[in-house]
């Protein structure tokens, strides 16, 4: 079951999810293939510190964030990824690297690579290595009301 605010937040929004349950996996990558799905429909979030304030980048498994880019786009002076410390402050109720991209549970700012929209349908960690979320993009962005910003590159 996903942690339960995520739960509680998706249900009183009438968001229609599936929640899957599979081994353990670390990355974005190891979780698409466990789900048998594409790396651009697994979602993976990367907290980021952007002039001084926690936001999240929502990037597919198979991108990584070009920080030039994002700083150039974003009209900002200094991006740099969170520490440990800051993700576990944040969020002490999900596993290491498992943060679900729903920035509305946490109060900050989402920021979404557009290769995301081109799917109907987007996959992501539920709070845990064993849970992940599965559900349409356009209800995500429905409610996480992110950013679009092409902030991306392939690897």
């Amino acid at each position: 079951m996903p942690i339960r605010s995520l739960d509680h937040f998706l249900n009183n929004n009438h968001i229609r999810y599936r929640c899957y349950n599979h081994k353990p996996t670390y990355t974005a990558q190891e979780t698409a293939e466990a789900l048998h799905v594409s790396g651009y429909e697994v979602v993976k979030t990367v907290l980021l510190i952007v002039d001084g304030r926690m936001v999240m980048a929502v990037l597919p498994a198979c991108e990584r964030i070009d920080f030039n880019l994002f700083k150039k786009l974003a009209g900002a002076k200094h991006v740099g990824l969170a520490t440990e410390q800051d993700i576990v402050n944040l969020a002490p109720m999900c596993d290491r690297g498992s943060l679900p991209p729903i920035g509305n549970l946490y109060g900050m700012e989402v920021f979404v690579s557009p290769t995301l929209a081109a799917d109907e349908v987007i996959c992501f960690s539920a709070g845990t290595h064993t849970e992940d979320i599965c559900m349409s993009y356009n209800d995500w962005e429905q409610l996480v009301q992110p950013r679009i910003m092409s902030f991306t590159y392939m690897h």
